[in-house]
């Protein structure tokens, strides 16, 4: 079995904190009016579209049409996206940073728009400058747990998939990069996956 030598991350849920309601929450103060909103309107199931590579000026007028009342709400998702992200992860900071610093190459794949990415990655430059290099799904117009992306990935990256240490919330992502050769580890804390990495000889004991 290849020996793992570097850690592909995911980013939402992984790294960073991500969830819509971080921004609605301020914005529409009856919490039933906003758990409505965020669950029949802008929904998860309706990002995946700009994460698949679909610009937000077509979702956002196709989705308006279907809910003129929404209009104002449905049109600050864009512009405030990187305010649905407030941060990261507990503990995933200081990990990411004692891999870096162990000479641990460092890579993400992440399912995320490509023009919601740029503004996002320019603010968290102190983390992503630490990776090598990021598969942005917007741009590539592939998605996980399409195996494509993983293929592509590695390729970009120069990795063999027994070489890569993949890390995801999801478990159907998981299994995908399982597929390809990757090593998957389902993200649960930053305490755990230390643990794990260090059984994988990634980090010091």
């Amino acid at each position: 079995m290849t020996r793992p030598a570097a850690v592909v991350f995911d980013v939402g849920n992984v790294l960073y904190d991500w969830n819509p309601r971080f921004l609605y929450e301020r914005l529409i103060e009856d919490d039933q009016a906003l758990d409505a909103f965020l669950r029949d309107v802008a929904t998860k199931e309706w990002h995946f579209q700009h994460d698949a590579g679909r610009p937000f000026a077509e979702t956002s007028a196709e989705l308006s049409a279907a809910y003129p009342e929404h209009a104002a709400m449905i049109a600050l998702w864009g512009p405030r996206f990187s305010e649905t992200i407030p941060g990261m992860m507990p503990g995933m900071g200081a990990l990411v940073e004692e891999l870096d610093s162990a000479g641990v190459p460092l890579y993400a794949i992440t399912n995320f728009s490509g023009e919601f990415w740029g503004p996002f990655r320019a603010r968290e430059a102190a983390i992503f400058d630490r990776f090598r290099d990021i598969v942005v799904s917007g741009d590539e117009r592939m998605v996980k747990p399409d195996p494509a992306i993983y293929h592509l990935a590695l390729d970009r990256f120069g990795l063999r998939p027994g070489e890569a240490v993949f890390v995801d919330d999801r478990a159907d992502n998981i299994a995908s990069a399982n597929a390809v050769g990757m090593r998957g580890l389902q993200f649960v804390d930053a305490p755990t996956l230390r643990g794990e990495l260090n059984a994988l000889g990634l980090l010091p004991a």
